[in-house]
Order: structure tokens, then sequence, then C-alpha cells
């Protein structure tokens, strides 16, 4: 499908002639693939095959980042499904490099417009155990693929809210860094999405602009003072980008300040730009190695008038458990002094202590719908393993049997096909594959149940 006619006619009149021809051939050219390692299950099992065999390249601005030769088959992979790695574009893994400078572990950040989840998982490494990540999806479908994509990741300092922006004003002045991935026009996804080139229309890059705004004053009265707003698009053009930040940049006025410098090579190909105290950074297809980009970074004033304090909840949807319970939970993680465990419905949940406190209070104003790690249920005492517990990178594998399959069993596992036993002890086993969890199995004599999650088994190729 050819580009839209009237975008071809703003980019030749925005960049000129030769650099306007540039960009739109590119955006006929083949799409880079880059994936974005998950250094927690990376560590003990090693580095994922689509890297390791493969004719890998470092993405220059990602430390985890890596441009593949070639798109492998990712669903016949066992790694992917182990959430080993995330298959991520390299443009959109910059805003990491964005947060470079920035304290962020331990911190508290806010991804607004989440699904589906590469850059949530992103900023769930940088925050690690003692910091919270609240993604935050308005499209309920949307954020149940984010929540999927959040349990494989296996963190467990992530919570899943789906409401409107709006809805979270209690919390105001309470989060370290608030990201706002705005929904747009979509632009620089024409050259691996024929749909965004359908979608497209100048009327709805102005319906897009007006969303922008109302998003970015929420965030930017959820961001306490000296923390750090990131605004980023996959869309080119300037009243969504530029554009944006001018209108929030009239409203906040002072309370804007820019970060310090932030590198960026000359080599990378990224045009790198300022509007007010925002930083900005462009990613052309024709000059960057990625799709095309946009994003920007400002902090907020350290005296910049905002209230920062826990709303008082309307419910109380989390309940302790006793003694026995929380001995039976505590088996199942590694470090379980660091965790604190709790009842939500009939499921037993742990969080990570130093969050715990903050998990409740969203969970006691707002839609909630994951966070922390699913354990599972008690039945006479013992846990039924969650399948999110399986993903968890500070499970116990002393806590149950481990079979270890081949890639051949791996993939009927994932399918929900019938596995060989041999490799499973009697009862509950953990599943796995190049030594990355997948879900688990319950054995019982020569039969193996398969206990993987029928919302994620893999239907392609059967």
């Amino acid at each position: 499908m050819e580009l839209p006619e009237k975008f071809v006619e703003r980019v030749l009149r925005d960049l000129g002639a030769g650099e306007g021809a540039a960009l739109c051939a590119a955006l006929d050219g083949a799409p880079e693939v880059s994936v974005r390692l998950n250094e927690a299950k990376c560590d003990g099992a090693g580095i994922p095959d689509v890297v390791a065999q493969g004719a890998a390249e470092r993405v220059p601005w990602s430390p985890q980042g890596f441009y593949l030769a070639e798109r492998p088959q990712f669903t016949f992979d066992s790694d992917f499904h182990a959430g080993a790695y995330y298959v991520q574009e390299a443009s959109s893994q910059f805003v990491g490099h964005l947060l470079r400078d920035v304290p962020t572990r331990g911190a508290r950040i806010l991804d607004l417009c989440a699904a589906p989840g590469g850059k949530t998982t992103l900023y769930a490494s940088l925050a690690g155990p003692e910091g919270l990540v609240v993604a935050n999806e308005i499209d309920r479908k949307r954020a149940q693929v984010l929540a999927d994509n959040v349990r494989k990741w296996g963190t467990g300092n992530v919570a899943v809210t789906c409401c409107e922006p709006g809805r979270m004003a209690d919390f105001a002045g309470w989060f370290d860094v608030v990201a706002v991935d705005a929904p747009c026009s979509g632009e620089g996804m024409f050259r691996k999405d024929a749909g965004a080139r359908a979608a497209w229309s100048e009327g709805n890059v102005r319906l897009c602009a007006a969303r922008q705004e109302e998003i970015l004053r929420a965030a930017w009265r959820l961001l306490k003072p000296g923390g750090t707003l990131i605004y980023s698009t996959c869309t080119f053009n300037r009243e969504e980008n530029e554009g944006s930040l001018e209108r929030l940049s009239a409203e906040v006025g002072d309370e804007a300040v820019a970060c310090g410098a932030i590198a960026a090579a000359e080599a990378w190909g990224i045009v790198c730009g300022r509007v007010g105290a925002f930083r900005t950074f462009r990613f052309y297809p024709h000059r960057a190695r990625g799709e095309g980009f946009f994003a920007s970074v400002v902090r907020k004033a350290e005296d910049a008038a905002c209230r920062g304090r826990l709303p008082r909840g309307r419910r109380q949807p989390i309940a302790a458990v006793d003694r026995t319970t929380e001995a039976e939970l505590r088996r199942w993680v590694r470090e379980p002094e660091r965790m604190r465990f709790g009842v939500v419905a009939d499921t037993c949940y742990a969080w990570y202590e130093a969050q715990a406190d903050a998990v409740a209070a969203l969970s006691a104003a707002l839609p909630v719908i994951c966070s922390g790690v699913a354990l599972g249920q008690l039945f006479k005492g013992r846990l039924k393993p969650d399948p999110a517990l399986a993903f968890f990178a500070g499970l116990d594998r002393a806590a149950t049997a481990v079979a270890e399959l081949d890639e051949e069993q791996a993939l009927r596992y994932l399918r929900r096909q019938e596995v060989a036993p041999a490799a499973f002890a009697e009862g509950m086993n953990l599943v796995a594959a190049r030594g990355r969890a997948l879900g688990f199995a319950k054995r019982i004599g020569g039969r193996v149940n398969n206990l993987y999650p029928q919302s994620l088994r893999i239907l392609k190729g059967e």
C-alpha cells in the first residue's frame, strides 16, 4: 500500500525534497528486527539462542538491546515464551537511555499508556525489587495483553491498572517518573504496518494531538516535584510532538526544568533538539537504525506546588494470611523475608515489602488487574501454583520437582498437547526448557496434566 498522499506532501515540505524523499524511501524498505534481553532470566541460563546463534549486533543506546540479522519464528522459541527477551523496536528502547542518570532503582514509575508492555517491562527492570511500576491501559482487552506480558517478564514489581488517566487524580505528586507513550497517528509504523497507513488522516492527527494534550496534563499532576517526565510517540509530525510539548510548557511554565545533558552519539543518527525545557530526540528510519520515534524528557521543579500522599482507599481487596498459610507461601520464593503475602479473592499473592503499602493503596482506589506475583490457591494447606509463579524470577525451584524438556517437547507443552511423562516426577512439576521456566504440569501415574494457560497456548502451526 502506498504512503498517504497528504503525508508525503507534508514530509517533503517540512524536511525538504532530498531528506523527505529519503524518509519516504526508507518507509518502503524492510524494518529492523530487535529484542531486549531480560537480565533476570539470562544471568543463570545464558543468552537466548536468537541472540547467541545469529549475527546479532548491540543496540548502542540500550545495554540489553540487540539487532537480529533476520526475523526468526519467535512463536516457536521457548525462550520467548519464558520471558527471556522482549521483541521491542530499537528506537523505543531509547526511553531507558533517557533515564540513565535518573535514580530509578527503588523508584515509583507510572507508565500511563502501557499496552502491550515493551516499555513497562523495561521500566520494571530499571526499578528493581525495591521499586514499583504502575502500568495503566484504558482498554480492558489491551490491558489483559499487557498483564500477560508483565507476568511473563517475571520481575514481580508491576501493578497493571485499567482506567482513564483522570481517574488517577488521587495520586497527584506520587510518582518519581511518569512516562507517556501517547496514542498517536502512527506514522513511524508505516514501514511495518499497512494498517497504520490505511488509518492515517490529517483529521486523526488533530484528534490525537488533542488527546495527547489531555493525557500530558494528567501526567504532570501525577509527577512529584523533582520527578522526571518522558513523553514519546511513534509519529513524525510536529503537531503531535513538539506541538504537544509547547502546549504543556505554556500551561506549567517555570515548573518544567531541563534535565542534564543526555549523550547521543552522532553515529546513532538521532536528531536532537529542544522545546523550552524539554530535550527532544527524533528517530528517522533513513538516519537511525529503528522505526520512526519521537522522545522527550523534562524534570518537574523541586519547588512545584503539589501534594504527594497516599490517598484514602474506598475498599480493601487485599486480606492478610494466617501464619500457617504464610509458611506454605514462603517456601515458594527465594527471598521470603523481602516479601509480604496476602489474598485477593481466593488467590494468594506476594509483593515486595518495599512497595507493598503502595500496592495496597492502588488496589483500594483503582481497578487493578494484577500486581506482584500470583502464587496460586491453597488446597488442604498446600499451594496449587498459579501459572504466573513459574515466570517469577524469584521463584525457589526447590519448592517442587523440575521437568527439563527438549525443544520439541517444550513446544508440545506450549500447545497444551500431551507430553511424554518420562521427564516428570510424580505430582506437581515446574516445566522448563533451556533452563528457563515455562509453567507447571502435574504427573499422575503415566499421564501428565498440562497446566499451561489456555489463553497463552501456541495456536500457530497446529
